[in-house]
């Protein structure tokens, strides 16, 4: 009785929970969306007179850690870094400091976005743990926005900084000691928000620090600056405009290619450099021209039979003197390649480069011919240091071009001839372009360089304005451009960048707040008010 009496109540109790399991399913849940919340600290936050090396901080659940060496932003920087523990998951975080505190100050550790709950990530935005070593803690602030000197968007990750201005200050600080506070703009701010700062004068730099050492490095940094100190309070909003400094021009060990050629690398800028090549006391005869994208020279020489020879290189400050071993190498040939081919848009002018300099033209033996066979005028004009001849003449819509250059019509240095050449191309209708007119606004000053790019920053066509407030950029190829103005201030007609150590800004540069869309046949009237610059959307 008692077994048939136990079979039922076991078989009532599956049945309950068959029933149960039907009302529903296990779907874990709303997912979650909420940061963890600091619960503890020891000492706590915004403690002062601060003693010891260690601070604990408990969370309410489980974190992780990330990116944490780009994230965590400690000011005043220490020398040491310290240490945090653990590195895995935990709801616990140890800061143990292996620095010597300076006394009577207030420092931050800024967590940016690197303290995450471990199951879904949601980060703990901006956390902050703020002690002070002395009665009390520094409650001064200082913002401001960055921006790039020359390009459109400024990068993640910048750096700003203050230095103390006291009797021991030298511009040098910048390249060799940490700053007094710092701040980051993390991977999605423009602006900056230097906190917890006590009042005195400061030198204000911004930094793209691809080093991470906090001390700023031409060859590779990015640097913005206010040119006169702060003092703080100071409710102003600060803005710092970061450029990539030009380096002072330096020569390399030249290296030999080629029977006849060596390519001289360089860092800075090449132009109007004084290069002699030497074979003892004699100087040979020589020709330099650019390596094609790369910051290297080329010179050219006639080959000759010796064991060495000497490089002299000069400019400005720089002197340079290089010894080197001839090899016995394979010459250079005289290779022709056309810049253009098929299509010859109306703003371009036909040119071809040659992989040898070349030191004669004899125009008789070039002729230019339409599709009627018809002669057609036409000018040259050699770049030497490119190694580029172009051609100048009317171009008519719709037509055919052929370029018939004959033996001998180009020398090289070392005496060598061109064969026959024929090149063949052709222009569009005129339909298949647009016009763009720009009418330029409050404008501070001339001369002005106004350029059309695209996307990835690429110039598609400029032009240089001494006085006109109307710039016109007629049968361009139709494209969505990007519009900006560079004030050219030394009227050298190219953008400068500036200089630290000289207190020099870089040339200012606005662009337009919007893409222009120029369409074929379009003629497109577009006012450039420069005192409404582009603004970057928040991301």
């Amino acid at each position: 009785m008692f077994k048939n009496n136990f079979k039922y109540i076991l078989f009532l109790l599956v049945l309950i929970l068959v029933s149960c399991a039907k009302r529903g399913s296990i779907t874990g849940g709303l997912k979650d969306t909420i940061a963890p919340v600091l619960k503890m600290s020891f000492p706590k936050n915004f403690s002062t007179n601060f003693k010891g090396n260690e601070i604990k901080l408990t969370f309410d659940e489980y974190i992780k850690l990330k990116d944490l060496r780009k994230q965590l932003i400690i000011s005043p920087p220490m020398k040491n870094e310290p240490l945090l523990l653990p590195t895995n998951v935990s709801k616990y975080l140890t800061i143990k400091i292996n620095d010597t505190l300076q006394p009577n100050t207030t420092y931050s550790f800024n967590f940016g976005q690197s303290i995450e709950d471990n199951n879904e990530g949601n980060p703990f935005n901006q956390f902050k743990y703020v002690f002070s070593t002395g009665t009390y803690i520094d409650s001064l602030t200082l913002g401001g926005s960055i921006k790039d000197a020359y390009n459109k968007e400024v990068e993640s990750f910048v750096s700003v900084m203050l230095y103390d201005v006291n009797d021991k200050f030298k511009d040098s600080v910048v390249y060799n000691e940490n700053p007094r506070y710092i701040t980051n703009t993390l991977d999605s701010l423009k602006t900056f928000k230097l906190e917890n700062l006590k009042a005195g004068k400061y030198l204000l730099v911004a930094m793209k620090d691809y080093n991470s050492n906090i001390k700023f490095n031409p060859e590779k940094d990015k640097i913005g600056f206010r040119k006169q100190f702060i003092s703080i309070p100071n409710d102003s909003l600060f803005e710092l405009k970061l450029f990539k400094e030009v380096l002072p021009f330096k020569a390399f060990k030249p290296i030999q290619p080629s029977e006849n050629k060596l390519i001289l690398p360089y860092e800075g800028v090449a132009k109007d450099s004084k290069i002699t090549l030497k074979n003892g006391a004699e100087i040979l005869p020589s020709i330099t021209t650019k390596f094609p994208k790369k910051d290297s020279l080329q010179i050219w020489f006639k080959p000759l039979k010796v064991d060495s020879l000497q490089l002299a290189v000069a400019k400005d400050k720089y002197k340079g003197d290089f010894t080197f071993k001839i090899k016995t190498q394979k010459k250079d040939s005289l290779k022709i390649s056309a810049v253009q081919n098929s299509i010859l848009n109306f703003r371009e002018r036909f040119t071809i480069e040659t992989a040898t300099p070349l030191t004669r033209f004899d125009n008789s033996k070039i002729k230019l011919f339409n599709k009627d066979s018809v002669a057609v005028d036409f000018k040259t004009e050699y770049d030497d240091f490119n190694q580029q001849l172009s051609f100048d003449f009317k171009k008519e819509p719709s037509e055919k071009y052929t370029f018939s250059i004959m033996p001998g019509a180009l020398t090289d240095y070392l005496e060598r001839a061109n064969d026959s050449l024929i090149y063949k191309l052709g222009t569009k209708e005129l339909a298949d372009y647009g016009n763009l007119t720009v009418s330029l606004q409050n404008i501070k000053r001339f001369p002005v360089i106004v350029e059309l790019t695209n996307e990835k920053g690429d110039i598609l066509a400029t032009e240089y304005s001494e006085s006109n407030t109307k710039v016109e950029f007629n049968l361009v190829e139709p494209s969505l451009f990007t519009l900006r103005l560079i004030y050219d201030d030394n009227k050298n007609k190219e953008w400068d960048s500036g200089s630290y150590i000289e207190k020099r800004q870089a040339e200012e540069v606005v662009y337009f707040s919007k893409p222009i869309d120029v369409r074929a046949n379009w003629d497109v009237e577009q006012v450039f008010d420069v005192n409404i610059p582009y603004t970057p959307e928040p991301k």
